[in-house]
C-alpha cells in the first residue's frame, strides 16, 4: 500500500504582514515569515489572491484577474535600488495603526510614492522591463490602458465612460493611448516591480522547502480590464450590461441569498475557443503560484445564475457549466497540476463525481462540522486522504472566537469529540481544534495564522455579505515568534506532518 505524504501549512494573507508602509509587502518581513515557517517545519504557505483590490478592498473583486497588487511592492527594494530616498519613503501617511489596514490612506498615498520611483526608473537601461512587456502583452497592454482611462473618468466603472471607449473603438483608443502614454508605462512599470519581487520571493521561499498555494477566485468583477477588454467572455447584452450576475440561493444562512453580482462566462464561447482564455489564465496562475485552490468550484458544474437588476438572490436559477471538458482540455495543454477545489457548501451528487473526477483534493473545515443535529462530512472520521483540513478559512471566524459563539447543544458535542470539559484559555480552545485538524488523515492541513496565535474575532479576515471591517487584520511584528515556531514543529512532528 502507498504510503500517503503528509504535510501542513499556514494560511496568511500578504496584507496581513507586519511592517511600516501600512500593508504587508514583498520586502523584509515576508522573508522573515517564511523563514518562520521553514523553522516551524510547515511545507506550505497559503495567500489570498494577489489583484489590485477596488471598491470594498476584497482581493475577489480585482481590477484584472492577470494583474498583480501595486500595494505589495515593497517601498525599501525600491531604496535599494536608487528608485526611492528613505526621506520620500518616510513622508506618506499609511496610516497609524500598526495591526489594521487603513485602505483609504493607503489608496491616497502609495500611488503617489511609487510614481516618484517611476519617473527615476530608466526602461531603456533594463532589459527584463522589455522582456517581461512582451511575454504579458496579451493582458498587460489592455490593463495598464484600462487603468489609464479609468483614472481619466474619475474612477467610474467602465459601464459609464463614453460610448466609443467603452465599446473599444479603435480610433477613439488609439487616442487614448497617446494621450496616456505616460501613465500607460507607469502602470506597465507597477507589474513589472510586483513580479520581479514576487518572483524573488517565491524562490526564496521554494528553496527553503516552502511552496505557494495561490487562490483565484471563478468570477472576474464586472468592473474589469477582463471584461472591458473582451466581453464576448460573458453574458452581456448588446449594451454591455450581464444578463445575469452570479451568487447563491437562499439557505439557512441568507433567507435572501447572496448576490456577489460578477457577471457569468459564455461557456458557449469559451468552448468554441478550446477554452483558451481559461487555460491562459490557469497558466499565468502556475507562474505564480506551485499550487492554486480555486474558489466556488462547484460552479463548473453548475452556477447559479441571477437577473441582472434583481435586488436579491431569490429568484436565480441553476444552470449548466462546463463540467470535466475544461479540466481534460487543461490537462492536454498544461498537464498534471496541483489545484484545490474549494467545494464548500451544499454539495449535489454531480459536483462530487466531477471532483472526484478530476482527482483533485477538496476542502474539509472544521468549523462547519460540529452541528449536534447530524452526522456532518466535515468531522474528521469521515475525510479522505484525498483532502486539506482546515480549522477554518478567510472567510471564518477564528477558532477562538467561533468555538465562543456556539450553540450549548454544538459546544457540548465539539467538547465531548475532542475529549474536554473546558480549556483553560484561549490558547488553548485553539491549539485543540488545530491538534484534531492535524491528527486527520488528510494529506495536507492548513491552519490560519490566527489561530496559532490563539487571536479572537478581532483577528478575523472578513465576514461574507458585509462592506466595511473586512480586509484589515494584520499580524503584530515579532508575534511568529521562536517560542511559537518551536510550538507548530513539535505539533507538526508529531502527527507526521514533517
Amino acid at each position: 500500500m502507498k504510503k500517503i505524504l503528509r504535510q501542513s501549512g499556514i494560511l496568511m494573507p500578504v496584507a496581513s504582514l507586519p511592517g511600516k508602509y501600512g500593508i504587508g509587502t514583498f520586502g523584509k518581513e515576508s522573508y522573515n515569515f517564511v523563514d518562520m515557517l521553514a523553522e516551524a517545519g510547515q511545507s506550505y504557505w497559503q495567500i489570498l489572491p494577489l489583484g489590485p483590490t477596488s471598491y470594498g478592498d476584497s482581493p475577489y473583486q480585482s481590477f484584472s484577474t492577470f494583474a498583480g497588487n501595486p500595494y505589495f511592492i515593497d517601498p525599501e527594494m525600491l531604496i535599494e535600488e536608487g528608485l526611492l530616498t528613505q526621506k520620500e519613503a518616510d513622508s506618506y501617511d499609511f496610516g497609524k495603526k500598526s495591526d489594521t489596514v487603513d485602505y483609504g490612506r493607503i489608496y491616497s498615498s502609495r500611488f503617489k510614492m511609487l510614481a516618484k520611483a517611476f519617473k527615476r526608473f530608466d526602461a531603456s537601461k533594463d532589459k527584463g522591463f522589455a522582456a517581461f512587456c512582451k511575454k504579458n502583452a496579451f493582458w498587460l497592454e489592455d490593463y495598464a490602458l484600462y487603468m489609464a482611462i479609468k483614472n481619466s473618468f474619475g474612477g467610474i466603472s467602465f459601464i459609464e465612460w463614453d460610448e466609443p471607449v467603452r465599446k473599444r473603438d479603435k480610433k477613439t483608443l488609439d487616442a487614448y493611448v497617446a494621450k496616456h502614454a505616460e501613465e500607460i508605462a507607469f502602470y506597465r512599470f507597477l507589474q513589472y516591480k510586483f513580479h520581479l519581487q514576487w518572483k524573488a520571493l517565491k524562490k526564496y521561499a521554494n528553496d527553503r522547502g516552502i511552496r505557494i498555494i495561490g487562490d483565484i477566485p471563478i468570477y472576474v468583477a464586472f468592473d474589469s480590464a477582463d471584461t472591458w477588454a473582451d466581453p464576448r467572455l460573458f453574458r452581456f447584452d448588446e449594451n454591455g450590461y450581464p444578463t445575469a450576475v452570479a451568487g447563491c440561493p437562499p439557505d439557512g444562512f441568507s433567507a435572501t441569498g447572496q448576490l456577489w453580482g460578477n457577471p457569468l462566462y459564455d461557456w458557449e464561447y469559451h468552448k468554441k475557443t478550446g477554452y483558451k482564455w481559461w487555460i491562459q489564465r490557469f497558466k499565468h496562475c502556475f507562474e505564480l503560484y506551485d499550487v492554486v485552490r480555486v474558489d466556488h468550484f462547484r460552479a463548473f458544474d453548475a452556477y447559479y445564475a441571477i437577473p441582472y437588476g434583481d435586488k436579491t438572490a431569490q429568484f436565480g436559477k441553476w444552470e449548466k457549466g462546463p463540467g470535466f471538458e475544461l479540466f481534460a482540455r487543461m490537462r492536454e495543454k498544461l498537464g498534471d497540476v496541483d489545484i484545490i477545489a474549494e467545494d464548500l457548501g451544499f454539495l449535489t451528487d454531480s459536483v462530487i463525481r466531477l471532483v472526484r473526477r478530476t482527482g483533485y483534493p477538496g476542502m474539509k473545515v472544521l468549523q462547519f462540522a460540529f452541528d449536534s443535529r447530524s452526522d456532518s462530512d466535515y468531522l474528521p472520521h469521515n475525510y479522505g486522504p484525498n483532502t486539506v483540513c482546515y480549522t477554518g478559512t478567510h472567510d471564518n471566524e477564528t477558532t477562538v472566537g467561533w468555538f465562543k459563539k456556539l450553540k450549548t447543544s454544538d459546544r457540548r458535542m465539539a467538547l465531548s469529540y475532542i475529549n474536554r470539559r473546558s480549556f483553560d484559555n484561549d490558547k488553548d480552545i485553539a491549539f485543540s481544534f488545530i491538534k484534531l485538524a492535524m491528527g486527520s488523515v488528510s494529506k495536507l492541513c492548513i491552519i490560519p495564522m490566527q489561530d496559532w496565535l490563539g487571536l479572537g474575532d478581532e483577528a478575523r479576515i472578513n465576514t461574507p455579505s458585509t462592506l466595511g471591517g473586512n480586509w484589515v487584520w494584520r499580524m503584530k511584528k515579532g508575534a511568529f515568534s521562536k517560542k511559537l515556531a518551536a510550538d507548530i514543529r513539535r505539533i507538526t512532528k508529531l502527527y507526521a506532518r514533517m
